[in-house]
Order: C-alpha cells, then structure tokens, then sequence
C-alpha cells in the first residue's frame, strides 16, 4: 500500500524480545549456558540492545497491521518485533493516521515506521528508508459487472483511495483530483464502494484480497495499476539505527523468516 500522503508483495510483522539468559553453569549446563552466552554476546554487540524501539503504524491496512482485539498484528508488526528481536531490542507499537507517521518519525516520537509505505523521492526528502522488505503491487476493486474491465476504464469515474497512500498519488495524478475521493481507513472506501456511492478503488493488492474475501459481489482488476517497493522509514541521518535494521533484514531474508511471516498472513492468492 504505497501509504504517506500511502502491492505485492510480500512483507512481515512483529513480535516479542529477546529470550533471557541463564546464568547458572554447572558442567551438565554447559551446552546450554554456551548457546545463551553467545545469543547474549551477539545482542550486546548491538546499541539498540536493552533499548525499546517505538514503531508508528496505521493499523488499518490487513494483513500488513490490523487490530485482532486490543491486539495489533500483521504482517509489517511480526516483521518489527522480529528486527527488534534481531537487535536485542523491545518492540512498542503507536497507531496513528498514516500522513503522521513521518511528522512523528521527524518529531522523534518514533524511532522508526512501517506501514506498507513505499518508497518515494518525496518521502525520500523528508526520511532515510532501509532496504526493501517487500514488494506491493496496487490493485483496483470494482464491483462484479462494473464497466471498468482495465485500467484506461478508470478516466472519468469516481475513485476511492485511503488518504495520504500511494493509491491516493498516482490516482490523483493520472484521473485528476476532481475523479478521486478520500478516505481515513481502507475498509471505509471499500464500504462506500458496496454502497454505491464510488466506482472502484485503488489499493495495495493483499488488502483488497482481504476486502474482497469479506464483500460479496466484488473483484479485483486482473492487470495491477502499479508496483512499489515497501521500506521501513526512520529519521534523516540516523544511520546507526538505519544500519541495524538493513542488518537484520537481511538476516531475516536469509533465514527464511521473512518468507515464514509472509506465509503466516497470506495462504491464498
């Protein structure tokens, strides 16, 4: 979901901290005492070890962040936790509007963001982004039946997007301002789509197989109206936290892990 001002992809969640160590050593513990001692070595290598890391999110984007309760899980979620993880780090959670994340990354309410955001020169200019964790395609939802068979069909109706997405962007500039309505939430245009009261809408393609399998009489165009790459954005210039996290991504991408949290979220195409 390309989200700041907002395919597939793949992409990932959060979840605990760090096991403890054990401290005792008599010789029948030795091999475990070795393993916890060189985990512990390894997390203290890092500067983040011991430190609690604030993720802003908009958790209104399933499978990559969503509430299950008072629980807010995903994809991008299991992917933080699992960073923190690597970094002996703690996890804490902040929802807020998506156009805020990076206010608060900027602000220093966040250390970091994720939120399906797609790397873009904007927000290049206003953030550092870390590697590519995942890509994401968006997808256009009509109703069964719509007219609109392809993305040309698109000019001159009436499109809904989440505010501040990537959707939101490229609609704009390709069907112009006039053609595009905006919502908070996802699920809010996609509920005005049931309604009747839009045409179709444009979004991260994992979402509209979620919001497609939750609304009878609804489809997802079979050509993607674009592709993008999603990132974890945090301040401008700080590269030792920046560095960490590229670190454990490509640790995660090399165990598989990031595959496994993907799989968690997403069993169908």
């Amino acid at each position: 979901m390309k989200k700041n001002f907002a395919a597939l992809a793949l992409a990932v969640a959060m979840a605990a901290t760090l096991a403890g160590c054990s401290s005792s050593a008599t010789e029948t513990e030795a091999p475990e005492t070795e393993n916890t001692e060189a985990e512990a070595e390894a997390a203290g290598d890092s500067a983040f070890a011991g430190q609690t890391l604030i993720m802003a999110t908009n958790a209104e984007f399933p499978p990559y962040e969503y509430h299950d309760g008072n629980e807010i899980v995903g994809i991008d979620v299991d992917i933080a936790r699992a960073i923190c993880e690597e970094m002996g780090a703690e996890l804490e959670i902040t929802d807020i509007a998506f156009d805020s994340i990076i206010p608060e990354i900027q602000a220093d309410k966040a250390d970091f963001g994720a939120a399906g955001m797609t790397v873009t020169e904007d927000r290049q200019s206003q953030v550092d982004f870390s590697d590519t964790y995942a890509t994401g395609v968006q997808s256009v939802i009509v109703p069964e039946g719509s007219e609109i068979q392809t993305i040309e069909d698109l000019s001159g109706k009436l499109i809904g997007v989440q505010q501040g997405t990537t959707g939101d962007i490229y609609a704009s500039d390709d069907f112009g301002d006039e053609n595009v309505q905006r919502f908070p939430k996802g699920a809010d245009a996609v509920q005005a789509l049931v309604n009747g009261k839009i045409d179709a809408v444009i979004i991260d393609n994992k979402p509209a197989q979620v919001f497609v399998s939750e609304n009878e009489g609804l489809v997802i165009l079979e050509t993607a109206y674009a592709e993008e790459e999603y990132a974890i954005a945090v301040k401008k210039g700080n590269t030792e936290l920046l560095d960490a996290i590229n670190a454990s991504i490509a640790s995660l991408k090399e165990s598989g892990t990031l595959d496994e949290i993907v799989a968690k979220y997403v069993t169908a195409e």
